[in-house]
């Protein structure tokens, strides 16, 4: 029985061994193909693409942005960020700088889809979300683009408004108010369909709505229609449709003082 019991006992030490060299030897594999993310900020792409390679780590061109402080072809930013561990084959996503922004926005409004996209291309920016809306005309026709022409951006991408034959209420790119004066942004976007409400600093941390229009064009309160268009919400480039409301901050123009009533000269004494 003494034998029996001794051997019982040697087997569940040699069962234990064997578990705890399985731990060791698991723990050891996992931890062996995990890896630290190298800092690929200010690399050219091909560099960072052999620094991951050379990590273990997979490189996603998500997205390219300008940038007046890195150079056109480096590494801007990157997700995840550099000395975060991660298992091996892991993809980093990285943003490339397209250096300070050189390229003028072409005005393409009327232009046919296909004629706008080879433009915009032509003068290396990239076509991004192209809306529709019911207006009489031919279809596929630019109404509307976002950035307007000329004007300074983020990223080389230009959002189009085409015109449908339908009539049925369709989703399309917000465009931008920003710079307009207020009698124009409201005008544009009541042919749009928008309601707008026109809003402004009224004093020191508040605001006052100055006024509303329906999608109709008839205009609520008092505004000032040279009043100067600065922010807006939705911003451009978001999806809108008609009947949705488009708030506009302005700035309102300054009180020209009136003139001095002019009398006879008052004696010095």
């Amino acid at each position: 029985m003494k034998r029996f019991f001794r051997v019982a006992l040697l087997g569940l030490e040699m069962l234990a061994v064997m578990l705890l060299a399985a731990a060791v030897t698991l723990r050891v594999a996992l931890h062996g193909h995990e890896v630290t993310i190298p800092d690929f900020a200010g690399m050219t792409v091909a560099e960072a693409s052999q620094a991951a390679l050379r990590t273990g780590v997979g490189l996603n061109l998500e997205s390219r942005f300008y940038s007046t402080t890195e150079p056109a072809g480096r590494i801007l930013s990157q997700t995840p960020a550099a000395g975060t561990t991660v298992r091996h084959g892991w993809q980093v996503r990285v943003t490339e700088s397209l250096g300070p922004q050189q390229v003028t926005i072409p005005d393409v409004v009327g232009e046919p889809v296909q004629e706008a996209s080879m433009n915009l291309r032509r003068t290396h920016l990239d076509l991004g979300t192209l809306a529709h809306i019911g207006a009489p005309g031919d279809p596929e026709m630019t109404l509307a683009q976002t950035p307007q022409p000329n004007a300074g951006v983020d990223q080389p991408v230009v959002n189009l408004l085409l015109s449908s034959i339908e009539n049925t209420t369709q989703a399309f790119v917000m465009p931008s108010f920003a710079g307009m004066k207020d009698g124009a942004a409201r005008e544009w976007a009541a042919g749009l369909g928008l309601k707008v409400v026109t809003i402004a600093p009224a004093s020191a941390g508040a605001m006052a709505v100055l006024g509303q229009t329906t999608g109709g064009g008839v205009p609520f309160g008092t505004v000032a229609p040279d009043a100067l268009v600065t922010a807006q919400w939705p911003e451009s480039g978001f999806k809108a449709t008609a009947g949705d409301v488009v708030r506009l901050t302005v700035q309102m123009p300054a009180a020209t003082p009136a003139p001095p009533p002019l009398g006879p000269a008052k004696a010095t004494p």
